[in-house]
């Protein structure tokens, strides 16, 4: 909507009609939209713009010659302001001392109000004027008893009105104040021996709820709230009239809405302790001394801590360098234990240690782990997308509290993937484990996770064949490196689809480390009462015995193969078949498995005996016994050369029946290149230990 110069809005009780301004519903549709402009009446008068029902800006009120929220706005410059508050009517009107300024206002649907005026010489409207300007002009941007301070040398704009503390300290320190303050000693107020702390250049509290009395003087003012316990603020009510500073608003509960500008404002009396009101007398201060004051004994007292701790730390690192580090890392950002435990961290070999990220830091790169940062969320708890201060992107993993997966698992991933550097592995930049926060730090790869793409039509179409082979490749020579070639032989246990990403060029790397176990010398398998993992994924030895070995991420494996060249996730039914490892199965038996292959590579995209050789090897790593699958360094082989025969796949697990138990050991004679067998030994059970 726009309004022009020299008219009138607000109410009259003569035609009892509210004149308001609401916006357009988009800039080529003139119906009424959501944001509306109006004169509130309650309490003492002033405007404000609302988003629906959402309070999301406000003018502050009439000082007597403009609004104490708007700075900019003068009586001596461009217009002549007419404002009229009395019981029979509350209303502005914005006239112009030079009529051949033609100026407008105008509402649009964004929640910003404009002021333009008619630029006569280049014959076009010229903006002058805008509001809300700033994060501070965001209707109770601070929360209850906070002010905001654009000027603050602190990275965050809000601070707590003297006297009162951050409501929930932990949102404060990730730069959200949208709880507010709280008094610091309630019951010091009252006593008597309290006054008033002086604020400058201010805009005032919401006044919508204020008392008033234009009837007495400041001095009047502040005598009555020293004697109404439940009075915390007054404030003059025309400050700027004609007849100098008259009337007396006072503020009885929760302040909303405070903020400060560099000039302009008014003066503010907020009622303090006896304390709390020292640090203002005889300076004016506006409490930033005082705050700086604390912030440097806090300096000093946290520099001294960290030597402290430096020195012990070191200490105790040398006369215990061959003892075990402790289980679970702290909830405090001080605590010892982080320190060994980082320590636990470091590749000792090549003297690399994990980063440690500030949270802040953290809260600062994904936009206060806001909704719109956010990537997805799995078993450990939602991702971010992060940018760093040097302008690097990070994705960050949030341990939550209702995560089914919990400390054992963050600690795992993070001691494991810190030690492991390949191609095809998702690169871990540091963690962060401060308060009660613990968080991962990733490389951000931008195209999401393979099931994205891979269970998706309108995506799928983009994986060609090329693509999808570079994608079995790449992982098949990641599970290789854990298996293998690392200086630890690691089991992954969880690998799926979605725990495999894509970079920018489609190259796959394999994540999410909390589930995995480390095996040491020549141990090959292992045994849990704790089956953990994703069904569908798992080899039937682990999900019903909980027997793992390198085999298990085998058969992992093959049902990625299976579910990357037909586009079909195995937990789907398929008919008669029970899961798309029966389908296929059934028609392999058949002779039929090529009609499974996914018709949206385009068949001009493919060599179909390339395509059928994969579905081969799928197969042949999800089968029912571990020492028929092929281990990964055959895998690697097979999908690497094409002259040469495969075996026969044998009956896949989860298909019919499952024989339990079933003993094996030794080498398998059918494979290309050796491969140690697995055996299914008595052995002990444990739980989940990183090492």
């Amino acid at each position: 909507m726009v309004m022009l110069s020299s008219l009138k809005f607000g109410f009259t009780q003569q035609d009892g009609v509210d004149r308001i301004m609401t916006s357009w519903r988009s800039p080529g549709d003139p119906g009424l939209g959501n944001i509306t402009y109006r004169i509130e009446r309650r309490g003492f008068p002033q405007m404000m713009m609302y988003k629906g029902v959402t309070l999301w800006w406000r003018t502050g009120s009439w000082t007597g010659q403009r609004w104490s929220g708007v700075p900019e706005m003068t009586n001596k410059f461009i217009f002549n302001i007419s404002f009229v508050s009395n019981p029979d009517e509350v209303s502005i009107t914005y006239g112009v001392l030079d009529a051949s300024v033609i100026t407008r206002m105008v509402l649009n649907e964004t929640g910003t109000l404009q002021r333009f005026s008619w630029n006569r010489r280049d014959k076009k409207w010229i903006g002058f004027w805008s509001a809300p300007e700033d994060k501070c002009d965001i209707y109770n941007h601070c929360g209850f008893n906070g002010y905001c301070d654009p000027t603050s040398t602190d990275k965050f704009e809000c601070s707590c009105l003297p006297g009162y503390e951050p409501r929930t300290p932990r949102d404060w320190f990730l730069r959200d104040a949208s709880d507010g303050c709280m008094r610091v000693k309630p019951a010091s107020i009252c006593n008597g021996k309290e006054g008033f702390a002086k604020l400058k250049q201010v805009k005032i509290p919401n006044t919508s709820a204020v008392n008033v009395d234009m009837n007495i003087t400041l001095k009047e003012c502040e005598q009555r709230c020293l004697k109404n316990c439940s009075c915390v603020a007054y404030a003059s009510a025309y400050h700027e009239s004609e007849d100098g500073a008259k009337g007396c608003l006072t503020w009885h509960g929760n302040m909303l809405d405070t903020r400060t500008y560099l000039s302009s404002g008014q003066d503010f009396y907020l009622r303090v302790d006896k304390a709390e009101l020292a640090q203002w007398n005889g300076n004016g201060s506006s409490g930033k001394r005082r705050l700086f004051v604390i912030l440097i004994g806090l300096a000093v007292v946290v520099m001294l801590l960290m030597i402290s701790l430096f020195c012990f730390v070191r200490k105790r690192r040398q006369s215990n360098r061959h003892r075990k580090a402790p289980s679970s890392f702290a909830p405090s950002s001080f605590d010892l234990e982080d320190s060994f435990i980082l320590e636990e961290l470091e590749d000792k070999s090549r003297g690399r240690e994990l980063p440690l990220f500030e949270l802040s830091t953290i809260a600062e790169a994904t936009n206060n782990f806001s909704f719109q940062n956010k990537l997805g969320a799995g078993g450990f708890g939602p991702v971010y997308k992060g940018v760093l201060q040097n302008g690097m992107e990070i994705a960050v993993k949030r341990l939550s509290k209702n995560s089914g997966q919990g400390m054992e698992e963050f600690k795992n991933e993070v001691k494991l993937i810190s030690k492991l550097q390949h191609r095809n592995l998702v690169r871990i930049l540091g963690c962060c484990v401060e308060f009660e926060e613990k968080m991962l730090v990733y490389e951000y790869l931008p195209n999401k996770s393979l099931d994205y793409f891979v269970f998706h039509e309108e995506y799928r179409a983009a994986l060609d064949w090329p693509k999808r082979m570079r994608i079995i490749r790449g992982i098949a020579r990641g599970v290789l490196y854990l298996h293998q070639d690392s200086r630890l032989r690691i089991i992954h246990r969880d690998l799926k689809a979605s725990n495999v990403l894509l970079d920018n060029e489609m190259i796959p790397k394999i994540a999410d480390f909390g589930l995995a176990r480390i095996f040491g010398g020549n141990q090959t398998e292992g045994c849990t009462n704790r089956v953990v993992g994703t069904y569908g994924y798992m080899s039937p030895e682990y999900a019903m015995d909980g027997q793992f070995s390198i085999k298990s991420d085998v058969y992992s494996f093959g049902v990625l193969i299976l579910e990357i060249v037909t586009g079909k996730k195995n937990s789907a039914l398929y008919e008669e078949s029970l899961n798309l490892v029966k389908h296929i199965w059934d028609l392999w038996e058949k002779g039929e498995a090529s009609g499974i292959i996914d018709k949206l590579m385009g068949e001009d995209s493919y060599d179909e005996s390339e395509v059928m050789k994969c579905l081969h090897i799928g197969l042949l790593c999800v089968q029912e016994n571990a020492s028929d699958r092929p281990d990964m360094s055959s895998v690697v082989f097979m999908l690497g050369h094409n002259a040469i025969d495969l075996p026969s796949p044998k009956h896949p697990a989860f298909t019919a029946g499952r024989r339990r138990n079933v003993k094996s050991g030794g080498i398998s004679d059918n494979w290309p290149t050796g491969e140690t067998g697995s055996t299914v030994n008595d052995v002990t059970i444990s739980d989940v230990q990183g090492r």
